[in-house]
C-alpha cells in the first residue's frame, strides 16, 4: 500500500485523529472518548469530542516540546519514529498519571488531563520536569 496515499485518505475521512493513537491500540492507555475503526489493515482510533481532541492535541504538543531532550535530537520531524512516539505517548501518559495520584495505570487520556488540569491550572503549568524524568526512566520501549 502506498502510504502517502493511505495518509492522504486517511486525513480526509478521519478529521479527528486521536494525538496518543499509538499508546491506545497497544494497550499502554485508554480513553473513554476514543472510538476505534478499521481503515484496510489497519487500526486506527478517532476522538468522540472536539473538545476532548483539541485538549489532548495540546498536551501532546506540550509533550514534544518538553521531551526534545529526553529523546536525545535538538528537533523533532513529524512523523517521528515509532519508538519515540511510544516513548512520548505512553511514557508521557504514565508519568503525568503517576505525579497526578502516583499510579502509573492509564485509565482515562481526557479525564486524566482534565484532573490535571485542575490541579495545575495551565498546560504550561504541568511538572513537565517528573513527567520526563518518569518517561525516562520507567518506560522502555520492547
Amino acid at each position: 500500500m502506498d502510504e502517502i496515499a493511505y495518509r492522504r485518505v486517511l486525513s480526509q475521512i478521519n478529521p479527528n485523529n486521536c494525538p496518543f493513537e499509538k499508546s491506545i491500540l497497544t494497550g499502554c492507555a485508554s480513553c473513554s472518548m476514543a472510538n476505534k475503526l478499521n481503515i484496510a489493515e489497519r487500526e486506527i482510533v478517532t476522538c468522540n469530542k472536539t473538545d476532548s481532541l483539541f485538549l489532548c492535541t495540546e498536551y501532546r504538543n506540550s509533550l514534544l516540546n518538553n521531551f526534545i531532550f529526553a529523546l536525545g535530537v535538538t528537533h523533532i520531524h513529524e512523523p517521528m519514529p515509532h519508538a519515540m512516539e511510544m516513548r512520548l505517548q505512553c511514557g508521557g501518559l504514565k508519568g503525568l498519571q503517576v505525579v497526578l495520584d502516583g499510579n502509573n495505570i492509564v485509565c482515562d487520556v481526557v479525564e486524566l488531563i482534565s484532573r490535571s488540569r485542575q490541579r495545575f491550572g495551565l498546560l504550561t503549568d504541568f511538572p513537565y520536569v517528573q513527567i520526563v524524568q518518569f518517561a525516562n526512566t520507567h518506560y522502555k520501549a520492547r
